[in-house]
């Protein structure tokens, strides 16, 4: 992924520079808060569309795969067509998007309509950043970056509030619709001093076939992991061919990469160690983490009763501390010994995903909030500095390239994450729930006992066995989700080997715009 230089434009001073902040923030504020807004709306929307809540989980895989996909053209984009043009065309499809969104009535359409935003959210946040960048002397770079990552983190905290909050009130809808004013402002106030400050073009070769096979080849995959579940996996032909036809996407996708001379993912940066396994790690452990952000409300509203505002307060305070503490972390990486920091945040997401697998239907929102709380400590160890050991001995000029490259695994990572999480906790509920039903016979004294209390209650048999069959899927939804998140904490301790088969870096200097 390459782009444009900034080499020709000085940087902007006083009042233009503060407008050009605020408004690519605002820009990149709307772009992460959708990456999260949407997840305590899922039970509700999914409900009005008429399609169970996992299936209503395509929601977020749908924009993550498209956002993943879209990623790795931002470079040639910019270098096409300008970066300027490009962020402002990009952000405007975003809101067009988002009011399709918005209008959608039925989950296909809703699920074309997030590809679609997810594609024009894609290159939204690398090229807002590089704008930034270009904003400031290169003194006040990490400034710069700073104010990126904090308006990054920030949208943990106000995706599942706000989300919850316009759910309950309003529409769900309208969780899409709020983009529109966001999207038109952000443009409006950034495009007059923007518009002098193009980057330079350059007809550049594009790779057709390499994108043609990503496309295919994630697509395929994305879908496969999303319909499995639904359809049994492998004794499913749809799901089988969808798995070959993943299989040979991606087994040709490599060859050609490895082979083009221009590639659209460039895969020989895997040849540096610590590109190769920082990369793995930010990918597996977003993945995880991914799981657990989707599973925590789904489970409090489907089975715990929570409205979705009140899924979304207790959600948020996992970004309180990233806010904190991101800050500092970043004023101060330089003297820190990189591994160890990403091995606390491996250790904190640990803890609090083994903390989380002993909650009990029962607990009330102080202690259901305690783990995500702590669990922001990890969030703003795991980014800054792993992103920092991933481009710290890839060359100057590859390294747009790799920051592409990592974001779109991740950002696929995130979305896999998700699919496979609902999957594995759809799984474990139904074998939790035939072996709790297997104890509930005429022969077994405490289930006797229960019927007996609860028609002494004035209840008829039938709502007697129907009240025992809800406490019993409550429990074995309860179960399944803890099983989650021990699994959640098992990966998380096996990551923090990863990180230890880099080499040791030193943070730098923010880098340079993309080049």
């Amino acid at each position: 992924m390459a782009a444009a230089h900034h080499d020709d434009r000085p940087p902007l001073e006083g009042g233009a520079r503060g407008l050009i902040t605020f408004s690519l923030s605002l820009a990149v504020f709307m772009q992460v808060l959708d990456t999260t807004i949407a997840n305590v709306a899922v039970p509700t929307l999914a409900g009005d569309l008429g399609v169970s809540a996992s299936q209503g989980t395509w929601v977020i895989t749908s924009f993550g795969v498209a956002n993943a996909i879209a990623l790795p053209l931002t470079g040639w984009l910019a270098r096409r067509f300008g970066e300027v043009r490009m962020f402002t065309v990009a952000t405007l499809a975003f809101v067009a998007a988002s009011l399709l969104c918005g209008f959608s009535q039925s989950l296909e359409f809703l699920i074309f309509a997030r590809v679609l935003q997810g594609l024009a959210a894609g290159p939204m946040f690398p090229l807002a950043q590089s704008l930034m960048l270009g904003a400031y002397p290169p003194h006040q770079r990490g400034m710069a970056m700073a104010i990126s990552m904090m308006v990054a983190v920030v949208g943990p905290i106000a995706g599942p509030l706000l989300g919850g909050w316009i759910t309950d009130s309003f529409h769900w809808s309208w969780i899409f619709f709020i983009n529109v004013p966001v999207g038109i402002l952000a443009v409006a106030l950034s495009w007059p001093v923007l518009k002098t400050r193009e980057s330079r073009t350059a007809q550049v070769p594009i790779d057709r076939i390499g994108l043609a096979l990503l496309v295919i080849g994630v697509g395929a995959l994305q879908l496969m992991l999303d319909k499995g579940n639904e359809l049994d996996w492998f004794e499913s032909p749809e799901v089988i061919a969808l798995g070959v036809i993943a299989a040979l996407g991606l087994a040709l996708l490599v060859v050609w990469e490895l082979t083009d001379e221009h590639p659209v993912v460039d895969l020989r940066l895997f040849g540096e160690p610590n590109f190769a396994f920082g990369t793995l790690a930010i990918s597996l452990g977003y993945m995880t983490f991914m799981g657990g952000v989707v599973l925590f409300p789904l489970w409090l509203q489907t089975t715990l009763g929570y409205t979705a505002t009140w899924a979304g307060i207790v959600s948020a305070p996992i970004g309180v501390l990233p806010v904190i503490l991101a800050p500092l972390i970043g004023k101060n990486m330089a003297r820190l010994n990189l591994r160890w920091m990403v091995t606390l945040a491996f250790a904190v997401f640990a803890f609090t995903f083994w903390w989380q697998s002993h909650l009990t239907p029962g607990v009330d929102p102080w202690h259901l909030a305690q783990p995500r709380f702590v669990q922001g400590i990890a969030l703003a160890c795991f980014f800054a500095p792993l992103t920092t050991i991933i481009v710290s001995r890839v060359p100057p000029g590859h390294m747009a390239s790799a920051m592409g490259l990592a974001t779109f695994l991740r950002v696929l990572g995130g979305s896999f994450g998700t699919s496979l999480t609902v999957a594995y906790w759809d799984h474990k509920t139904a074998v939790h729930h035939s072996e709790l039903a297997e104890r509930m016979t005429i022969v077994n004294d405490p289930f006797n006992s229960a019927l007996a209390g609860l028609q002494n209650l004035g209840m008829s048999a039938a709502q007697a066995l129907g009240t025992v069959e809800r406490l019993l899927n409550q429990q074995a939804v309860t179960k399944a989700t803890l099983d989650a998140f021990t699994l959640a904490a098992m990966m998380f301790v096996g990551l923090s080997v990863l990180v230890w088969l880099t080499k040791p870096v030193k943070a730098a200097a923010a880098p340079p715009p993309m080049e």
